[in-house]
């Protein structure tokens, strides 16, 4: 048996040269297990997916803490440890700041050990790769705009051209500042290959840097924001990252976007506003018609793990979303397995498709996340097609959702699921990411495979 080490250096050079196919192929490992994670109906800790609290310690030399997050699944265990320095020890002068610092440790299914991973891009990849899963079936994916400059904005923007970079005419970054790193940050894009960026299909993309020293900056990151098909939110901030009129109005709800938050992890901290969140979450009285067409809602947010979330997202926390109106990214990420080329809709159509009040996702009295989509708690547990029915095979938990509904369709549960299609392709689908273990260790396990096929790494035998 041998252990695997790969630095950082390594972990980024496999990862900037996958090619389409091994892309889809994290994503596909990583859907999965998100899927049986999020619908998994074992009630105590021998699901088929085990993710225990993580735990904390404090170093007083250093002023570090340090995040230990274990997980386990039937590829084996894993234990992420980083640290860092919280942003209350970084008020004293005297404290040298520690950036995100640790390995991700993977282990067998009997305990040995399999590889010792360099935390900081896989994080960062993971962490975008669970954002894909949304990315891919969108309709429209022409403006990125991107909030921040780090690891997680590069990610984020570098897996959305990887995999629609034919589409993407504009990728604007938002930053508080004209930094090292959001120069930093162009230049990585600048730095890529041109074969590379042909061979994607973005060698014509335009990139562009925004920050409030800016003449007019209000307006142009109104413009941005509204323009944007795309959002990423990946900076950790403690006040809101834009108005949320700017989205929320009559005129921002005509086109539907895909936003996604993955840089606030404490409830302290807010990136996307309040007024967006609640938007987002609201309940839309079917019966009601008006004259103002917008982008579809579906009164629910997106979020990695609703137990994470409601713990540690700070803008949810504080918009007081409640759980009944949030879904868990694994219980819709195997819509896109089940999606059949010949239903999918024509790509050059419209990007701002009527409102759809009156056939919008009925997601009042429900009782957990999943009936916030699918329907309620009592049917689901009679239904044997239902996504927790116990022993179901997730692969059939849901029939196919990317027919096309005719007029006269009499089946409510069908109509639905039409509904949810057309939500996460063209509506308005907001994302809420605090992270997860298991991410930690499906990614790292697939890595360590990929790097031992390409010679990458260093092997010590009998480990």
């Amino acid at each position: 048996m041998a252990l695997t080490v790969l630095s950082d250096e390594q972990v980024r050079l496999i990862l900037e040269g996958l090619t389409l196919d091994e892309l889809e192929e994290f994503r596909q490992v990583l859907s999965s297990a998100l899927h049986e994670f999020s619908t998994n109906t074992e009630a105590d800790d021998r699901g088929f997916y085990q993710q225990p609290h993580r735990i904390t310690t404090f170093h007083p030399g250093s002023q570090a803490t340090t995040l230990y997050m274990p997980s386990s699944g039937p590829e084996g265990m894993g234990c992420k440890v980083v640290s860092l320095t919280s942003s209350e020890a970084t008020k004293d002068p005297s404290v040298t700041p520690i950036s995100p610092t640790g390995v991700v440790n993977l282990f067998r299914p009997d305990g040995t050990p399999l590889g010792l991973v360099q935390a900081s891009t896989l994080t960062a990849f993971r962490t975008a790769l669970a954002s894909v899963c949304l990315l891919t079936r969108r309709n429209h994916v022409k403006t990125i705009t991107v909030f921040g400059s780090g690891s997680q904005a590069y990610w984020h923007v570098r897996l959305a051209l990887m995999m629609r970079g034919s589409t993407i005419k504009h990728v604007n970054v938002i930053n508080h500042r004209f930094s090292e790193s959001a120069g930093g940050l162009l230049r990585k894009f600048t730095a890529i290959p041109m074969a590379t960026k042909e061979r994607e299909g973005w060698s014509h993309t335009k990139f562009g840097i925004l920050t409030p020293s800016f003449h007019e900056y209000e307006r142009l990151i109104k413009e941005q924001v509204r323009s944007s098909d795309v959002i990423y939110c990946c900076t950790p901030s403690r006040k809101e990252l834009f108005d949320a009129s700017i989205l929320t109005s009559h005129e921002g709800r005509k086109k539907g976007r895909l936003i996604v938050a993955v840089g606030s992890y404490t409830p302290e901290m807010r990136e996307l506003p309040e007024g967006l969140l609640l938007q987002a979450t609201k309940h839309h009285d079917k019966h009601h018609w008006h004259f103002h067409k917008h982008a579809e809602e579906a009164g629910a947010i997106i979020v990695d793990t609703l137990e994470g979330v409601l713990k540690e997202a700070g803008e949810v926390i504080s918009a007081k979303i409640s759980p009944n109106h949030m879904v868990e990214l694994g219980e819709l990420v195997m819509l896109h397995r089940l999606a059949v080329e010949e239903s999918e809709t024509d790509t050059t159509g419209s990007q701002t498709p009527p409102s759809l009040d009156s056939e919008s996702l009925d997601l009042s009295d429900r009782t957990s996340s999943t009936s916030t989509v699918f329907g309620d708690q009592a049917h689901r547990s009679s239904d044997p097609s239902s996504p927790l029915s116990p022993g179901h095979s997730h692969k059939s938990s849901f029939t196919v959702p990317f027919r096309k509904t005719t007029s006269n369709s009499s089946d409510p549960e069908k109509k639905k699921e039409d509904s949810l299609a057309r939500w996460l392709r063209d509506g308005t689908v907001v994302y809420k990411s605090v992270g997860l273990g298991l991410m930690d260790l499906v990614v790292g396990m697939q890595l360590v495979k990929v790097a031992r096929e390409k010679q990458v790494g260093t092997q010590i035998e009998g480990f």
